[in-house]
């Protein structure tokens, strides 16, 4: 008669056959999910918009060029709109937003006003589909004239060569984003909001309120901080930007120790800060750093994330 397997034989078994269903599940579910993404990616997102009448004159063109500056549009096109790579880990994730200029290999040749608020706005191609990397949840709440202004010096840089995306997930990230668990800008976004209304500039809560739009996508629809959404997974999480004892705000008391540490990247103790598009916040100008550091010392405190 065969000798019976002893128990820690049987116990070795069952292990295996667990291990064995367990990576089988593991690889189904990203299948799934790639599967899923896919689909995603191929989506239409009907966006109904008009455009913003298209602007030339002066004083358009240069607030554009402040805008393209520092709210982080350089980060992700590169200083010239010709694109730039913002991302590379070596888990295969690599990311470069394409060329915006007029220059050669621009993926904005022909764009109309509406197919420019459709792309800042609501992170939709002129073909309605979402673009992927597009951090339209912040600009979604531009006035009209800032995204006139805007698109006025896209349309009137200097011309950069340059091509289109790159979007290279691996496949986790891919099965997270087919799962729902990661979102693009226009499934973020409530479509049906209208633009803001235009507010005085000036070091004012109100003015604050608006400059703040731009730390959404990172800090929170409430600025409370957290895992950044679509983030690496080595990235910190994004600070809590409401008062308090745990907050990211609790060494910038006033606002020129808040202006340097947005210059040079690194906190009243020199330790430099990760991930912040500190290229592009350092050219916030002195009343709109001032006014974004009223407000966030005006909110109430809320716990991290």
């Amino acid at each position: 008669m065969p000798a019976t397997p002893s128990p820690a034989r049987r116990w070795l078994v069952r292990i295996a056959v667990l291990l064995v269903a367990g990576v089988a599940l593991v690889a189904a579910a990203l299948l799934a999910g790639d599967q899923l993404a896919r689909q995603k990616m191929r989506r239409t997102v009907d966006v109904a918009v008009q455009g913003v009448g298209f602007r030339d004159d002066p004083a358009a063109i240069e607030r554009g060029r402040y805008l393209f500056a520092s709210r982080g549009c350089a980060d992700c096109h590169g200083a010239g709109g010709g694109g730039r790579v913002f991302v590379a880990e070596g888990n295969g994730m690599r990311l470069a937003g394409p060329n915006i200029s007029p220059g050669p290999g621009n993926v904005v040749a022909g764009y109309t006003a509406a197919d420019w608020e459709r792309a800042i706005r609501h992170g939709v191609d002129r073909g309605g589909r979402a673009l992927m990397v597009m951090p339209s949840e912040d600009y979604n709440r531009f006035t009209d004239d800032d995204l006139a202004a805007l698109v006025a010096w896209l349309r009137h840089m200097p011309p950069a060569p340059g091509g289109g995306p790159v979007i290279e997930l691996p496949l986790p990230v891919r099965a997270l984003y087919g799962f729902g668990l990661i979102k693009d800008a226009a499934a973020k976004i409530d479509h049906t909001r209208p633009p803001e209304k235009g507010v005085p500039e000036g070091v004012t809560l109100a003015h604050g309120a608006y400059v703040a739009n731009m730390c959404l996508g990172c800090h929170g629809p409430r600025l409370a901080g957290g895992k950044i959404p679509g983030g690496p997974p080595d990235w910190p999480a994004a600070a809590n930007l409401t008062p308090g004892e745990r907050s990211g705000m609790a060494p910038y008391a006033d606002p020129e120790a808040f202006a340097a540490m947005f210059r040079s990247g690194r906190r009243p103790d020199g330790t430099p800060l990760r991930v912040m598009p500190f290229g592009s916040l350092g050219q916030l100008s002195d009343t709109d750093m001032k006014a974004l550091h009223l407000y966030l010392r005006s909110l109430a405190p809320l716990p991290p994330g």
